[in-house]
């Protein structure tokens, strides 16, 4: 099976798209990849969040956690200075009980896997501060990680890491591939990749050029990047 991949600057247009032409929210999306992300999650998980649109897509991923037993804890680097669809799934998240740390708690509590969900593909710059510190604790933790999208850190186009980076066993990649998950570091940070169906019209990837195959996501909504020839 042939499958394309999609740059950053796709991504932001693809996103446009399907609110503006084809009324699929990016509340709608983010809920699906939340979703999704959750169900490659299984054991014990402890999440953590950035400010933008990957940190709601793992807020979301937390309350389906929480739903199904398996959320040791969340955290997110501004919770209170979040906006649009990652505020409303920070308020579900409260609205079920779950508190939202300020810092990754100390040894991720009891959490076998850590999902990391703090930066995507809108990385403009690498990766230092705070920030590098929380990718640091991810790293050093010895546990599992699942990357919502790609690794935090990762140049989600060229496949290089100009600062620090999260080390992934397994990455879930949403709608569609990401060219860094394939070129230079990319296949050795993301580890383990799929391709998951956040429900993404495929119209909107017709309108800037790419063409997805109609059947891609009609026997399995995820599947795995290694088995795909792009």
């Amino acid at each position: 099976m042939s499958l394309p991949s999609l740059s950053s600057a796709q991504v932001r247009e693809v996103d446009r798209l399907a609110a503006e032409r084809f009324a699929i929210s990016v509340s709608w999306l983010m809920e699906a990849a939340g979703w999704q992300v959750a169900r490659h999650c299984r054991s014990r998980s402890y999440v953590v969040c950035g400010r933008g649109n990957n940190g709601g897509d793992g807020l979301a991923a937390a309350r389906h956690l929480h739903r199904w037993g398996r959320l040791a804890g969340v955290a997110c680097l501004d919770v209170d200075g979040l906006a649009g669809p990652a505020a409303e799934q920070a308020r579900a998240l409260g609205a079920v009980g779950v508190a939202v740390d300020p810092e990754p708690a100390p040894g991720f509590r009891d959490a076998a896997l850590v999902v990391d969900a703090l930066l995507g593909t809108g990385l403009s710059r690498p990766v230092e501060g705070v920030l590098a510190g929380w990718v640091a604790a991810i790293n050093e933790s010895g546990r599992r990680v699942v990357s919502v999208d790609v690794p935090s850190g990762l140049d989600a186009d060229t496949g290089l890491a100009p600062g620090a980076c999260v080390r992934a066993t397994l990455t879930v990649t949403l709608g569609l591939p990401k060219p860094g998950l394939l070129l230079a570091e990319g296949p050795a940070l993301a580890g383990e990749v799929w391709v998951a169906d956040i429900g993404v019209p495929f119209e909107a990837y017709a309108a800037i050029g790419v063409h997805v195959p109609a059947h891609l996501f009609a026997m399995h909504d995820r599947l795995q990047l290694s088995a795909l020839r792009l």
